[in-house]
């Protein structure tokens, strides 16, 4: 069953009632329920700025036009007090940056329990048995001291514990989490990967997975959608995507992937850098990086299309990737 669909969502930034930037073009994704989605592409292609829509968190200046649709309803035209409602309680986020995510100036505990009395409606002691059920839930030492922590006595990982904790405590249905391990180093990543992945399981909440590791989203992941200058290019089973790449740029990417280096060699990288916002070309927008470019490319743009069962791409040429 289909828990949020994303259809023609475009998002511009506008200053004094002109658009200055075109960040998102039409994006066209689905996600069902319990299942894990990743979005991938270089920085600035629009990968944060879609999980920040599906809550209506967008920067000042940012106008959306399209549709969020979750269980029914759009969350872009939802009134203030709905969205409060589902901020939270049936879609979370986890930030890459949990140090700026959390109120400096208040305990872990107090931030939580706030969670907890406003969406679950606990007081007293119930509210303070819910925080530490889910404090060790995410595999914190001693629940009921990291309680009384501030948000900078906690290291990087455990402070990302904290912050995953919050996002689960009132079991949401969906969670966005952007870049969750991009702060830490590689033996903590691999733990908090491992700690989402038990943790959906358990719970059964899908995953919108924000990174731009296509070997990360490969391995947590049932689809990937690979974003490029606000579009989705390319769209498909993790495992075939992985395995068939189908856009050039998907390919691409994966032959930066370090696990393709020859030892002592330089890593491969796509040359050039992507269309800014106030671009807008006529064709492809990844044209004038693309090795397999031709003149009908620069002259049109390719939709986003099926071709095969589960699978899309937006090429005229991906026959030949």
């Amino acid at each position: 069953m289909t828990l949020l669909s994303i259809d023609n969502l475009a998002v511009d930034f506008v200053r004094d009632g002109q658009v200055v930037s075109h960040a998102l073009r039409g994006i066209d994704l689905s996600l069902d329920d319990g299942s894990a989605l990743g979005v991938v592409g270089e920085t600035g292609c629009g990968k944060t700025l879609t999980g920040l829509s599906t809550l209506r968190m967008l920067p000042p200046g940012a106008r959306a036009t399209g549709r969020v649709t979750f269980e029914g309803r759009d969350v872009l035209t939802l009134p203030e007090a709905e969205l409060r409602n589902l901020r939270g309680k049936e879609i979370s986020m986890v930030f890459q940056s949990p140090g700026t995510s959390f109120n400096p100036v208040f305990t872990i505990g107090s931030q939580l329990e706030q969670v907890a009395r406003r969406h679950l409606g606990l007081r007293g002691a119930a509210k303070r048995d819910v925080v530490v059920e889910t404090l060790r839930k995410v595999e914190l030492p001693d629940p009921e001291r990291t309680m009384r922590f501030y948000p900078h006595e906690l290291s990087g990982g455990m402070l990302q514990r904290a912050m995953i904790a919050m996002a689960i405590l009132c079991r949401p249905r969906l969670l966005i989490a952007d870049e969750p391990t991009t702060a830490l180093d590689v033996s903590i990543a691999e733990q908090i990967l491992r700690l989402l992945r038990s943790l959906q399981q358990e719970y059964g909440f899908a995953v919108f997975f924000i990174s731009h590791d296509l070997d990360l989203v490969g391995d947590f992941c049932d689809r990937i959608a690979v974003l490029y200058a606000g579009r989705v290019v390319e769209t498909g089973t993790a495992r075939e995507l992985l395995e068939r790449p189908r856009h050039p740029y998907t390919k691409a990417l994966l032959e930066a992937l370090p696990r393709h280096a020859q030892p002592g060699a330089m890593l491969p990288a796509v040359p050039g850098n992507v269309p800014t916002g106030l671009d807008d070309p006529v064709g492809c927008s990844f044209a004038e990086r693309c090795p397999l470019a031709v003149a009908d490319c620069t002259a049109r743009r390719p939709l986003l299309a099926p071709i095969e069962e589960r699978r899309s791409v937006a090429c005229f040429r991906w026959e030949e990737t």
